[in-house]
């Protein structure tokens, strides 16, 4: 559906009532490239979960899994715990970088070709077609009376729809479990509850966006559209009709008429065809448009109605704000896609990239983290001694058990013990971790009366790996009165 900000009398009401939109099928170059794109998202989308990735023993197989119950993601090479959370947020970044730049370059072309609102349309769109045939097929079937023949397409083409949508909520549940375990569980109704029920929230909303909402998601639900207005410029290629071509238009005949009187005729025909494949029923020939997701149809169905005609194509075509003010000063078309904007963002992406793929490379294979005891902040011995205790979580990511010896510095004859640790000479202690596994260790430190700090004394803390020899340094503070 989609509304037309069009006053349509002085007196009567400011906007258009909805009309359905029913897109048109249409062929070309860009309607190639959006199939090409469908395909391979979709592909990727069912088949992901069920390729194998060899991680060792006591280590799940699966190529890319979210695996909760452990709190792991894995993502074939590229082992992420909890404590790693920044690569998440990387990643968050580079994705809208290149976003901003992909907006810079060709506008809004996520949108247009890999939105996942824009592919599962799509592959609905197709479903509708294959049953309830091309566009005025489909509005004689709307006006028509509700007949055996009209039931059936209708069953049908709803069948299909939840068919595709359960595939796709059950197909994100692969995710988080091991992907050919749960899709045999699912389907012999022994699955857990809880995939049920995700896949059917999942299902639900997929038949509901992609099969009856459509357009009005990119109208009214995505926040997109509204923020790539301020990304843009003047050199960014979008969807463009070429006013300075195809104005005044007119009809085949009366163009003819009017060039035998010297008269100017533009090269669009106002055939609306552009109007009748897109899917939000935008007309482009209105300028920039919220509703346009710069998916190119416009382009491949008024090339072919130009080819028709013996006209030359590109009547719309990606061009730029600044060529269509270059042809109007007489011109020629200058396209700058490496410029300030490009350049900047290009730079932010490469400097992020190279960061992660940093941090990537040089991340250790254990993890330590401390975390002070605030109540009671200190305690003081029948010595005169003042106590401070602390909470350290080990972290061993390898395959196999881990010894870590644990040293604490910084305070002057301090003792350190722990009832989950065993004593090592020198005054520190020894920790035993399981393969991939975590542990919190309570730990008290002790300060000699003689020797007992001020209010607060920065104390370090090391770990290191007995096999390894990695090892991981965190500064607290120790408190005293």
């Amino acid at each position: 559906m989609t509304i037309s900000t069009e006053a349509i009398t002085d007196d009567g009401p400011l906007y258009e009532a909805a009309k359905k939109v029913y897109p048109q099928r249409v062929r070309g170059t860009y309607r190639r490239i959006k199939w090409i794109v469908l395909w391979i998202a979709i592909g990727v989308y069912y088949i992901l979960p069920f390729i194998r990735w060899d991680r060792g023993p006591n280590a799940p197989n699966q190529a890319v899994l979210v695996d909760i119950a452990h709190s792991r993601f894995y993502a074939f090479f590229i082992e992420l715990w909890p404590q790693e959370v920044y690569y998440f947020t990387g990643l968050l970044i580079l994705a809208a970088l290149i976003l901003f730049l992909s907006n810079a370059l060709f506008g809004r072309v996520w949108c247009g070709y890999a939105c996942p609102q824009t592919v599962w349309t799509d592959l609905f769109l197709w479903v509708e077609r294959l049953i309830e045939g091309d566009r005025r097929e489909r509005i004689r079937l709307d006006a028509a009376p509700w007949t055996g023949d009209k039931i059936i397409r209708r069953a049908a083409k709803h069948a299909a729809w939840l068919v595709i949508a359960m595939l796709t909520g059950g197909a994100a549940m692969l995710y988080f479990v091991d992907a050919p375990t749960l899709l045999k569980d699912m389907v012999t109704l022994k699955g857990p509850s809880i995939a049920y029920l995700w896949a059917g929230i999942l299902t639900f909303t997929t038949y509901a966006l992609a099969g009856h909402m459509r357009e009005q998601v990119c109208l009214y639900m995505c926040p997109w559209p509204r923020i790539q207005a301020a990304l843009t410029d003047d050199d960014a290629l979008n969807v463009t009709y070429r006013f300075d071509r195809g104005e005044p238009r007119m009809s085949v005949k009366h163009a003819a008429q009017a060039h035998a009187n010297g008269q100017a005729a533009g090269d669009c025909i106002d055939c609306l065809q552009c109007v009748a494949v897109c899917p939000t029923g935008v007309d482009i020939r209105k300028g920039s448009q919220l509703g346009c997701i710069q998916c190119g149809l416009c382009i491949d169905a008024c090339d072919a109605v130009m080819t028709k005609v013996h006209r030359p194509t590109r009547l719309i075509a990606y061009d730029t704000d600044e060529n269509r003010k270059r042809r109007e000063r007489g011109e020629a078309n200058v396209y700058r896609l490496i410029r300030p904007r490009t350049i900047l963002y290009a730079a932010v992406i490469a400097l992020t990239g190279c960061i992660m793929l940093y941090a990537l490379l040089t991340r250790t294979s254990s993890h330590l983290s401390v975390l002070h005891v605030r109540a009671p902040l200190f305690t003081q011995t029948a010595e005169g001694g003042v106590r401070n205790g602390y909470t350290l979580r080990f972290s061993n990511k390898l395959s196999e058990p881990g010894d870590f010896t644990l040293d604490v510095g910084g305070v002057k004859g301090a003792a350190t013990t722990s009832a989950m640790a065993k004593p090592l000479g020198g005054g520190g202690l020894t920790v035993h971790l399981d393969p991939d596994s975590t542990l919190e260790v309570p730990v008290y430190v002790t300060a000699p009366a003689d020797a007992a700090p001020g209010k607060s004394t920065p104390i370090t803390f090391t770990a290191t790996d007995a096999k390894t020899g990695e090892r991981s340094v965190v500064v607290d503070n120790f408190f005293g009165p």
